[in-house]
């Protein structure tokens, strides 16, 4: 047993505090008490004077495999940043593959957060020793996660109507070459992988990633949606996250990519839609109707200028929210603080009137128990009798505490990660005033820094290529995504999406 005694406790729902002692037995929070009320000469005591207890942050959605291309890009689309994907996340080995999850998630845990979403990478298919290479990052650091393969069976150059004719003959017949696995074999390798899972799902827990709806025939969705309904799989999909998405949507099917979805029947309690940014009222009474969460990414919607997501109308209409800061090459830091503060402030540059707006506390249950439900890890997000003991310790000497006014706006408004000192997770302290217990990060950084050096190296023909494809995927991407100058990304209750197209 252990005694957390002398700190101050976040409560949920309201998310003010209160100063009690947290008990602790094995890796579950058994009750909270008065200071003092209970004295076992058996039990471990921590001592959280001067500290703010809340529950450990969840990051809604993000991707292992590109922490080892952190600060590679400035003024990027997202198609832009889908271009050079070949070069800044292939030609990994196993090592690679371990090391830059283990970046990720010792990154996650200095910023106070204990679980994410995590659609990896791994093409031209998804392996067991690469979705087991994550696992074992994470696991080795203490994060629970859900890893969903992020899956396609049409490449980025096939999946956008028109691009391959642009392309002069010889940069058209290089990316003729990538060439993805057929979806029969993916979804063979996904069910091999899903059905011998030897990990804890306490702690790691096997989803589906099919990443873009039109980078996915139908029948390859309609298989991801199967294989999820018979091994209850969650599934994550990238949605509407850019006005070319939505675009390219309306053209080949006729309808919103939400429609789509729906349409197939891939919409349930056990789907999110990360970013969720160019859709309209129909798209949210249908993500809402469904049970479905989104994951809101602030950060890399504005660096990749995609837009801004409707977090006020998404919570209004009923979608659960959780957040995400995305992977750390399109927003460059995984940092659930900073989301909280961008999706907050993010929804009173709208439309939306000062009432409006979302709270400091409605980002906080979004980056906690919103976050944990988009996961599907019901015990986690909160300070309470049977959730699981993982806690983040803040100090509130820290300076942006000077003084402490409002705990729940603070943390919103002001902390920025400097002020996690320790971070429990089951009830294990992993991160232990200031000092990791499971990773060595001056090992982590010197293994980048050689893997870096080589796959740099190794690397240099594929960027030529994304650099001499770059303007023409520019250049097409932006005329298809071209709309009359009167129509804009707006937040409002109408069709906007049809009117793209005119």
């Amino acid at each position: 047993m252990i005694i957390i005694h002398g700190g101050r406790v976040l409560r949920p729902g309201t998310f003010a505090s209160e100063l009690l002692d947290v008990i602790v037995d094995g890796d579950t929070i058994v009750d909270l008490t008065a200071p003092a009320s209970v004295r076992s000469d058996a039990a471990q005591r921590i001592d959280a004077s001067g500290k703010l207890l809340i529950p450990g942050l969840v990051n809604g959605h993000t991707h292992a495999q590109v922490a080892l291309a952190r600060g590679v890009f400035d003024r990027y689309t997202l198609e832009l940043y889908l271009n050079a994907m070949a070069w800044t996340t292939g030609r990994r080995m196993l090592e690679d593959k371990y090391l830059s999850a283990a970046i990720g998630a010792t990154e996650l845990v200095r910023k106070g957060c204990t679980a994410a979403y995590d659609m990896f990478a791994e093409f031209p298919l998804p392996t067991s020793e690469g979705i087991g290479a994550v696992a074992r990052a994470y696991s080795d650091v203490g994060v629970r996660v859900v890893i969903a393969p992020m899956l396609a069976d049409r490449s980025f150059y096939q999946a956008i109507p028109g691009l391959l004719d642009v392309l002069p003959d010889d940069l058209r017949d290089a990316v003729l070459k990538i060439e993805y696995a057929p979806h029969s074999q993916t979804i063979a390798a996904c069910r091999t992988i899903m059905q011998s899972w030897a990990w804890d799902r306490d702690h790691v827990r096997p989803a589906l990633g099919p990443t873009i709806p039109h980078h996915c025939s139908d029948a390859f969705l309609v298989e991801c949606r199967d294989l999820g309904a018979e091994l209850e799989l969650r599934i994550q999909m990238h949605v509407a996250e850019s006005k070319l998405q939505a675009i390219v949507g309306q053209r080949r099917y006729g309808k919103s990519l939400v429609a789509h979805l729906d349409a197939l029947g891939l919409l349930s309690p056990r789907f999110c839609a990360a970013h969720g940014i160019w859709i309209d009222a129909d798209d949210r009474s249908r993500l809402s109707g469904a049970g479905a969460s989104i994951a809101h990414n602030p950060g890399s919607n504005f660096k990749l200028g995609s837009g801004m997501a409707d977090l006020r109308r998404m919570l209004d209409s009923g979608i659960n929210g959780a957040l995400g800061t995305d992977g750390c090459a399109s927003s460059d830091n995984l940092n659930p603080f900073e989301a909280m503060r961008l999706a907050s402030f993010v929804s009173r540059v709208g439309d939306h009137p000062v009432e409006s707006w979302v709270t400091s506390r409605e980002a906080l249950h979004a980056a906690t128990e919103g976050g944990a439900r988009a996961l599907g890890f019901e015990r986690i997000g909160r300070i309470a009798a049977g959730y699981k003991a993982d806690i983040v310790f803040i100090d509130l000497a820290a300076v942006h505490y000077m003084p402490c006014n409002d705990v729940a706006n603070q943390l919103v408004f002001c902390e920025d990660g400097t002020g996690v000192e320790s971070v429990m997770i089951g009830g294990r302290m992993v991160l232990d005033h200031g000092r990791f217990t499971t990773i060595d990060p001056v090992k982590l950084r010197t293994q980048a820094e050689e893997a870096v050096a080589r796959l740099s190296s190794q690397a240099r023909d594929g960027r030529a290529l994304s650099e001499r494809l770059a303007p023409f995927v520019g250049q097409h991407c932006n005329a298809l995504a071209a709309a009359p100058h009167h129509v804009h990304q707006v937040w409002g209750n109408g069709p906007v999406l049809p009117e793209l197209l005119r």
